[in-house]
């Protein structure tokens, strides 16, 4: 059986398995609980997010009744309508659980379509792009091409705790092995032999295989332990592709592996403790990154750690600080390891009809042997209704951008991006709605590399989306 096969074998049944969960809730009749009118409204909302509101636990709007503690076993849930899923990690709110075992801020709006099937509960999210993209200047390209994500969780209590399963994927592999033209973008490999520059590289069809048990140990207070094959250590901030300040935007950060390129690691083990609005956690991981074979499942090795603390004082806010080591993570550099640290902020302000959400956050690489390298990068997003727009802006130290036999080979440059885009959703039926957005993109290069690059290239994307809410 070849390795592309057996990964189809996994992935495939799981889908279904939580598409038909899903899908079974349309059919199944909705509990009541007493004095609440859970009927489904007549017209979806534009928007089918699910806001959490600033305020306090014990300031919901049923006097005398926590939101984070209510049992909400047996209820259904539909669309846009109120889900109050428990935390998988233990403790805290669910809202403000994110990619691996990151947290964002709990104010944070939910996508999914979620059920509840017996004692699991279910979640079911996915997004598949269509986009034409212009990167300008010399070393610039024109491609089509799609990508896309499906993820599914499921959770069910399993002795004084709760256990998850999750699975993420992707039909990137599709778009193929040199992914899409991105300026100044840089990491992994196409074809094993030279190193994608320019280039953002597709994701594997299994991006996520975990399971998840968080037991509490009292009020506030809990421990967990996460496995993935692949999995996301302990390290950065949430992937940009699960942040609501840079989910919409189709074009992947240049500051992606200063940040949060560990979020596809062929092995990883975390195990963490918090204990009311702090989290402490630590990983053991496999540090190579994915290779350029994107259908299969890489070989499992633990070779590498990482550690994080994360801090959220109120519902809006979400702060983490994470430094982790690397071992051999590119495949053409073998012999060199990283020693990475980030830095991250994160704010939520949800309003009427919509939210904004900002993230500001450092990463550093220090390369061992090599120099050290910094990046910077600033996103934001405010969605009302039916409108998203979104920005990123971008500085990165760089010292990948030529290859030999180029006399720049090597050295150091400091780069900058900004984009600034926007999208329109139309809802088709409570669960999906259709997309239509543009994003444009500007550079600041240093004059050493503007020969190669042209003075002020200009890049573009226009991109359709079916997303499932």
């Amino acid at each position: 059986m070849t390795a592309r096969r057996a990964a189809l074998l996994v992935a495939l049944p799981m889908t279904l398995a939580f598409a038909g969960l899903a899908h079974s809730q349309d059919e199944a009749p909705a509990n009541s609980m007493p004095g609440m009118d859970m009927t489904p409204a007549a017209t979806p909302p534009p928007k089918t997010r699910i806001p959490k509101a600033p305020i306090a636990p014990d300031e919901a709007a049923m006097p005398g009744m926590s939101v984070d503690s209510m049992d909400m076993s047996g209820m259904s849930m539909k669309g846009g309508e109120m889900a109050m899923m428990p935390a998988s990690l233990g403790s805290g709110s669910a809202m403000q659980e994110s990619s691996g075992t990151s947290w964002q801020p709990a104010a944070t709006p939910m996508e999914g379509n979620m059920a509840q099937h017996g004692a699991w509960s279910t979640m079911l999210h996915g997004y598949i792009d269509g986009i034409y993209d212009h990167q300008g200047g010399p070393r610039g390209a024109d491609k089509t091409f799609s990508e896309s994500m499906l993820m599914g969780m499921a959770e069910h209590p399993l002795g004084a705790g709760r256990l998850t399963l999750r699975t993420m994927l992707s039909l990137d592999p599709l778009m193929g092995r040199d992914g899409y033209p991105l300026l100044l973008q840089t990491g992994e490999t196409a074809n094993g032999v030279t190193p994608l520059i320019d280039r953002q590289h597709p994701h594997d069809l299994i991006m996520e295989l975990s399971a998840l048990y968080g037991r509490p140990l009292g009020k506030d207070t809990s421990v967990f332990l996460y496995v993935g094959y692949p999995g996301e250590p302990a390290l950065g901030p949430p992937t940009f592709m699960h942040r609501f300040s840079g989910m919409d935007n189709p074009a992947a950060p240049i500051a992606h592996h200063w940040l949060d390129a560990t979020h596809v690691t062929f092995g990883v083990v975390t195990t963490g403790f918090i204990h009311g609005p702090w989290k402490v956690e630590g990983s053991v991981f496999n540090g190579r990154e994915p290779d350029q074979y994107r259908w299969d499942f890489d070989k499992p090795r633990l070779d590498s750690w990482s550690g994080r603390l994360s801090f959220n004082p109120t519902p809006n806010w979400s702060l983490q600080v994470s430094h982790g080591h690397i071992h051999s993570p590119e495949q053409l550099e073998s012999a060199v390891s990283q020693d990475r640290t980030t830095a991250s902020v994160i704010h939520d302000l949800p309003f009427r009809d919509g939210n904004w959400q900002t993230t500001f956050a450092w990463g550093r690489n220090r390369l061992a042997p090599g120099p050290t390298l910094d990046a910077f990068l600033l996103e934001s997003a405010i969605s009302w209704k039916r409108h998203t727009v979104f920005a990123r802006g971008e500085v990165a130290e760089k010292n990948e951008l030529f290859q030999s036999p180029n006399p720049l080979t090597g050295q150091v440059f400091t780069v900058a991006t900004a984009s600034l885009g926007y999208i329109y959703d139309i809802p088709l039926s409570g669960h999906l709605s259709f997309g239509l957005g543009v994003v444009g993109s500007a550079y600041a290069l240093p004059d050493a590399i503007r020969s190669a690059y042209g003075d002020s290239p200009l890049s573009a994307m226009g991109f359709i989306r079916m997303k499932i809410l």
